[in-house]
């Protein structure tokens, strides 16, 4: 197995993303409404819960997902790596890629001849990964990218000419506003030549009491998971957050779709972030997270306006999740 952690921008990202989380917290939380970026939720700790949060019996999302990728490998490599043609495979925030790992084992089985190369912010989950497979899948070659998405890619896309296949799994879309994830696609696909592949994960519109109980969990898991930024905030921003004073609030619209987190502030209080102060009422809240759920037109219109086509679309055996497959024209 070949692995390869690209230490030197670890070490300097590290240095570059702290002052940028420093940056970043105080403009959100100076804003009006306050927000965090839900990019930061993934020190040590919310890696951890967020593996919690995938367990719980109420988050049916990753058992979806899951459901696609373990019984629809098949499938899944028609579209992605038809012929022999050689390629990268590129995953966007992959986490411990619980589910990909099973794609990266039928495509090894497969002899298919490429490189697997994860993507993500936390070098911790990457160092996880990487020793995960290394035993798993042997024979896998991985080239690891820790960083920010668009960086990162654009870095691996001046690796080697070959064909790229970018996974973007989770329903990680849905964490962006429309607006947002129209500039994402906008964006991905300048970092693509034509005929290169992305398969993006959706979380489709359904019972609108499915989806507030998998964010509103009453073993307040999903709570810490939020909370835990705070804590994240006071140890690497020298904070004074009393995590106590806070408390998580979730809600859902199914008509746009929208399911968001909150942190209301539970008093007035005045919080130091490094050198700066910054005050809270009672009942102010600080917007956490959006996970939009999608329409199958909703999906359609998203493509189109990106400049992709769609060439195939995978669902779960519910019906409530869909890996959709891109084309770049």
């Amino acid at each position: 197995m070949n692995v390869q952690l690209d230490t030197d921008a670890h070490t300097q990202n590290h240095v570059i993303n702290s002052d940028k989380f420093q940056a970043d917290v105080l403009e959100g939380l100076k804003n009006t409404p306050k927000k965090l970026s839900s990019k930061y939720f993934y020190d040590k700790t919310g890696d951890r819960l967020f593996q919690e949060i995938m367990a719980m019996p109420e988050y049916y999302l990753t058992k979806c997902e899951l459901d696609i990728f373990k019984n629809k490998t098949e499938k899944l490599t028609d579209f992605i790596a038809s012929g022999n043609e050689a390629f990268d495979l590129i995953e966007l925030g992959a986490g411990d890629a619980m589910k990909s790992t099973y794609l990266l084992q039928y495509l090894v089985e497969q002899g298919g001849d490429f490189t697997y190369m994860p993507i993500d912010i936390s070098g911790n989950i990457l160092s996880v990964l990487n020793e995960k497979l290394s035993v798993k899948i042997p024979k896998l070659e991985i080239v690891s990218l820790e960083g920010d998405y668009f960086e990162m890619l654009h870095k691996a896309a001046a690796m080697s000419s070959r064909k790229k296949v970018v996974l973007f799994l989770g329903s990680n879309i849905g964490n962006m506003n429309t607006d947002e994830a129209e500039n994402f696609c906008i964006e991905l696909k300048k970092n693509l030549n034509s005929g290169d592949v992305v398969l993006v994960g959706f979380d489709l519109k359904k019972n609108p009491h499915t989806i507030l109980n998998a964010y509103n969990d009453q073993t307040g898991i999903t709570a810490a998971f939020n909370l835990n930024l705070l804590t994240r905030i006071n140890r690497e921003l020298n904070a004074n957050f009393e995590i106590k004073n806070f408390q998580h609030f979730q809600t859902y619209d199914p008509v746009s779709g929208a399911c968001r987190s909150y942190l209301v502030s539970l008093k007035d209080q005045n919080v130091k972030i490094s050198d700066e102060f910054v005050e809270f009422k009672e009942n102010e809240l600080i917007d956490m997270e959006v996970s939009h759920k999608f329409s199958e037109t909703d999906i359609i219109k998203l493509a189109e306006k990106s400049g992709f086509k769609i060439i195939g679309q995978i669902k779960d055996s519910k019906n409530w999740y869909v890996d959709s497959i891109w084309q770049v024209i």
